[in-house]
C-alpha cells in the first residue's frame, strides 16, 4: 500500500536551510507536505501545489513554530546507579579528579552498571529518554562506556537499541571503550586499550556500533593510545568522535581532525591550531553547557574561535550521572546563551542542523525535501522562545519518522 500523504498548515516554519551556517530559514503561514517518512514539498502556504492526493490528512498546524525535531548528539544515557553522593563532595571542596583518582567518578558508575542486567538498565534508562523526548528529541547518540568489559560494553549498547525499539526515536549508538580504565587494569592503560581494540570487531559485526569515541585527556588515555583506538575504528570503516580539549589541551581536536572525526566535543581548552584542523577537516564542535555548569567550570569553550574559522557548533545535554545528570535539551538551549553567549539562532542550529552533523546524519535536522519527516511544533511564535524560557515545557506536538500523534490533533 502507497503511504499516506500528510499536510500541516497554518504554522511558521523553522527550516534551518539557507546560505549561512546559522540560518533558521524562517517562513511564515507556511505549509508542509510528507509522504511516509520523507518530507516532500516545504514552502508559503499560498504556493502549496495542488492537487494532493484526496485522501491526504489534513494537519492545522494552530499558529505552532515547526523545527526539525531536535537531535541530542551527545549522551551517556545507559547507565546503572547515580553519583548524588559525589555532587555532595564536589561542593565540599573535592574536585573531578580528585574524586576520580579516588576510585570514585566513572568507576563508580562502571560498578553499578555491571551489577545491572539488562532489564534493570531499561528500566533505569527509558523515564531519561522520555523527559528527552518530551522536549521534542526525535533522534538521540548514546555511547557506551560504563560497562568497560566485552560482556558489559555489548550489554549498554544493547539496550541503547532495545530503548529505538521502546520509543519512537531513532538511536546512533557510539562505542566508548576507551572511557576510563576499568579496576582490573590499573596502571595498565596500554593493556586496556589492546582490549578496547580487540572488543571492537565484535560489537560491530554484531550491528552494535554506529561510531567510536576516546576520552582523550590527562585522566584518560593519551593521543598514543586514541590513535590506536582511531586506526582500529578506521579499519572497521567506522567514524570517529572525541571527547577533546575539557580539562586541558591535549592536541586531541588536532589528531581526530586528521581522521575526518564526525566531531570534538567538550573543547574548553581548544587551541587555534586544534580549530583551524577541525575547520579543515569538516569536523562539527560539540559544546556541553550542562557539565560545564554542573562542574562549576570557569573557562568558557572558544566561541569567537570556533566562529572565526567556521567551525559549526552543536548542542548536547552530555547525560550522565557525573559530570552532567539534565534530560533536558531545552534547558541546554538556555545554557548555551547565558554560559557560552551563542546566539539563539546558533543555539538552536545547534541542536537541530549541525547536531546532525555530528552524527554524520545527512536526512535531518533541516526541513526540506527528501529530508526525514522528523518535526516538533511548539507554542512559541519564534525559535528565540525556546532559548528564553528556560524551565518551559512548550512542545505541541511530536512526528517521528512521519508519524503523526494520534492524540491532540
Amino acid at each position: 500500500m502507497p503511504h499516506a500523504t500528510h499536510i500541516l498548515t497554518n504554522c511558521r516554519l523553522a527550516t534551518m536551510v539557507g546560505s549561512h551556517i546559522n540560518d533558521l530559514g524562517l517562513i511564515d503561514d507556511a505549509a508542509l507536505v510528507w509522504q511516509g517518512q520523507t518530507i516532500q514539498w516545504v514552502g508559503p502556504r499560498s504556493n502549496l501545489p495542488t492537487p494532493w492526493p484526496q485522501a491526504a490528512q489534513m494537519h492545522d498546524g494552530q499558529g505552532a513554530l515547526v523545527t526539525p525535531g531536535l537531535i541530542d548528539c551527545h549522551t551517556h544515557l545507559v547507565y546503572g546507579g547515580d553519583r548524588a553522593d559525589e555532587f555532595g563532595m564536589r561542593l565540599h571542596g573535592a574536585s573531578y579528579e580528585d574524586i576520580a583518582k579516588a576510585g570514585g567518578g566513572i568507576a563508580s558508575t562502571v560498578k553499578a552498571t555491571r551489577a545491572a542486567n539488562s532489564d534493570d538498565l531499561l528500566g533505569q534508562s527509558l523515564p531519561r529518554l522520555d523527559a528527552l523526548l518530551a522536549d521534542g528529541v526525535t533522534t538521540i547518540e548514546i555511547k557506551s562506556g560504563y560497562g568497560l568489559s566485552l560482556v558489559d560494553e555489548r550489554k549498554c549498547l544493547q539496550v541503547a537499541r532495545k530503548l529505538a525499539q521502546a520509543r519512537g526515536v531513532q538511536v546512533r549508538t557510539t562505542f566508548l571503550g576507551a572511557h576510563a580504565l576499568p579496576p582490573e587494569f590499573t596502571a595498565r592503560a596500554d593493556n586496556y586499550i589492546e582490549v578496547v581494540v580487540d572488543m571492537m570487531p565484535h560489537l560491530h559485526e554484531e550491528g552494535l556500533i554506529d561510531a567510536v569515541d576516546v576520552f582523550c585527556e590527562r585522566i584518560a588515555f593519551d593521543l598514543t593510545q586514541t590513535k590506536q583506538v582511531f586506526d582500529a575504528a578506521q579499519a572497521l570503516q567506522l567514524p570517529v568522535k572525541l571527547h577533546a580539549e575539557q580539562l586541558s589541551d591535549s592536541g586531541g581536536a588536532a589528531l581526530a581532525a586528521r581522521y575526518g572525526a564526525l566531531s570534538c566535543d567538550h573543547l574548553e581548552w581548544l587551541s587555534t591550531s586544534g580549530a583551524k584542523a577541525m575547520a579543515q577537516a569538516g569536523t562539527t564542535a560539540v559544546l556541553l553547557p550542562g557539565a560545564f555548569y554542573f562542574l562549576r567550570e570557569t573557562r568558557v569553550p572558544p566561541v569567537d574561535l570556533l566562529r572565526q574559522h567556521g567551525v559549526p557548533m552543536a548542542i548536547s545535554t552530555d547525560c550522565n550521572p557525573g559530570s552532567s545528570p539534565c534530560t533536558s535539551l531545552l534547558l541546554m538551549l538556555s545554557m548555551a546563551c547565558t554560559l557560552f553567549r551563542l546566539t539563539p539562532e546558533e543555539a538552536v542550529c545547534g541542536v537541530t542542523r549541525h547536531a546532525a552533523r555530528a552524527l554524520g546524519l545527512a536526512d535531518r535536522g533541516q526541513l526540506q525535501a527528501g529530508m526525514r519527516a522528523d518535526l516538533a511544533l511548539w507554542n512559541v511564535p519564534h525559535p528565540t522562545h525556546l532559548c528564553y524560557n528556560f524551565g518551559s515545557h512548550p512542545l505541541k506536538h511530536r512526528v517521528h519518522a512521519g508519524h503523526w500523534p494520534s492524540t491532540g490533533d
